[in-house]
């Protein structure tokens, strides 16, 4: 019984060691954490001031996904001999110059993704990569400041597919206008007169139109995470059936080194491109913009990013 007693009570003397121990750690702990916070915040102030000076900022950061998979003699699933993969990339790039007097802003966004399926069983599929999204954007702004958030400024903004159609349709637009910077990393454009080129071959649909241009632009890296969110819109003053707009967002989150998880999905509409589609895909000879609905595009992305 002595030595129960005396076992119960080098274990209870063992635990409550243990718990002071653990206590006088965690003190210990608790002002070197304060001190990292405090390093950390002046970290950031002084990033901050470097962000602030004049000189060019660059930065790339894109997302690349995809997967390949063959089944043979597999039964149980109605496709048995399959051959399938799907592969992505998507990169947003950007190179900003400012100055004391003026800014030049250069921005440049492309999705590309390739899809395969190839049942052995039917001889008439195809056993290559089909591309599946093809988006394409590249962009110059200029600005000579008025205040210290206002700004005249100059815009061309190109946008086309490039592994099929190139060019058809292919959109550039050029106008002049007011530049507002409201917040830092926030860029909202606002060109009364713009003119909206689109070139395509052939006997098509397309348009070219004076209009009005309307861009937003949220560029930001807090930490481990790249953001960005574009918003680009045409008017077009001689009819609503020519005016178009494009919404995308694009997440990177580094959760190793330069590696982690990047997402994108965008949103886009377009008359034109819809009429397009109607009269040459579906082939509705009597389609026209009166009896049509215009429909949202849209596409998402998502897989491993890399941070350059």
């Amino acid at each position: 019984m002595k030595k129960i007693i005396a076992l119960a009570a080098a274990m209870l003397l063992t635990i409550s060691l243990h718990a002071q121990t653990e206590e006088e750690l965690k003190e210990e702990q608790a002002p070197k954490k304060a001190e990292i916070a405090k390093l950390q915040g002046e970290v950031d102030a002084l990033q901050a001031k470097i962000d602030a000076l004049p000189g060019w900022k660059k930065g790339v950061f894109g997302t690349i996904g995809g997967n390949i998979s063959k089944f043979d003699q597999w039964f149980n699933q109605s496709n048995p001999n399959v051959s399938s993969g799907n592969f992505g990339i998507n990169v947003n790039a950007y190179a900003n110059l400012k100055r004391e007097k003026d800014f030049w802003r250069n921005a440049l966004s492309a999705n590309l993704a390739w899809v395969k399926f190839d049942d052995k069983d039917i001889d008439t599929d195809s056993d290559d990569f089909e591309q599946s999204t093809d988006v394409f954007n590249i962009s110059s702004l200029y600005g000579r400041n008025i205040t210290e958030k206002l700004a005249y400024s100059a815009l061309g903004e190109y946008r086309t597919t490039l592994l099929n159609n190139f060019n058809d349709p292919g959109y550039l637009d050029l106008g002049v206008g007011i530049t507002w910077l409201p917040i830092k990393d926030l860029v909202v454009v606002v060109h009364p007169l713009n003119y909206n080129f689109v070139f395509a071959d052939g006997d098509s649909n397309f348009e070219s139109s004076l209009g009005a241009k309307i861009l937003v632009d949220y560029t930001r890296k807090i930490g481990a995470i790249n953001f960005k969110s574009n918003l680009s819109a045409f008017q077009s003053y001689e009819t609503s059936d020519l005016s178009n707009w494009t919404w995308t967002n694009s997440f990177g989150y580094t959760l190793w080194k330069k590696i982690g998880v990047g997402f994108e999905f965008g949103l886009r509409n377009s008359p034109q491109e819809t009429l397009f589609y109607t009269l040459n895909t579906l082939e509705q000879a009597d389609a026209t913009f009166d009896n049509i609905d215009t429909e949202i595009q849209s596409y998402w992305t998502l897989g491993l990013s890399y941070a350059f």
